[in-house]
């Protein structure tokens, strides 16, 4: 499926790196690299946006989760902060179609549980005062993270 953008789970320099960042940067072309590089790192909870080059995608929003420290460094405000600046950009770029990772569930470690919890609430409550996206997905590693984005979304339907 074509969207208009992707988030990209970043590290702070926006350059690239392992994982989710790395298959971005290595799908888009060295041109994306080199617009990374004119935007001066990201801060954790806040989010870029970049051309998608040659993705399946206009747009890369590029977006700094929290690494998982226990929970007691805010990182679960962080994180809610990384999806509403993610779809604050998708708003003001008037996209219609946007694909997130489970942001921070990888070498940062959050828990897929909790931070699914956060992901659908998030989304759940920009639907609900906008309606200018028609498809939000959350694009899900495994089984484990499906579940969890599954049961959440199920949750806040009930």
């Amino acid at each position: 499926m074509i969207v208009d953008a992707i988030v990209n789970a970043a590290n702070e320099s926006l350059l690239g790196g392992g994982g989710v960042d790395g298959a971005i940067h290595r799908a888009a072309g060295p041109e994306l690299l080199e617009e990374c590089k004119g935007l001066g790192g990201c801060s954790t909870g806040e989010a870029k946006i970049t051309r998608g080059y040659y993705l399946p995608a206009r747009f890369v929003i590029h977006t700094v989760g929290p690494v998982w420290q226990g929970g007691d460094k805010d990182e679960p405000s962080l994180l809610a902060s990384c999806y509403r600046h993610c779809l604050q950009l998708a708003l003001e770029h008037q996209l219609q179609s946007i694909a997130f990772p489970a942001i921070s569930c990888g070498a940062y470690g959050y828990p897929v549980e909790q931070a699914a919890q956060i992901a659908t609430m998030e989304v759940a409550d920009h639907l609900y005062e906008n309606d200018s996206l028609k498809d939000v997905l959350f694009v899900c590693f495994g089984e484990v993270e499906y579940q969890a984005y599954q049961q959440a979304w199920e949750e806040i339907m009930a």
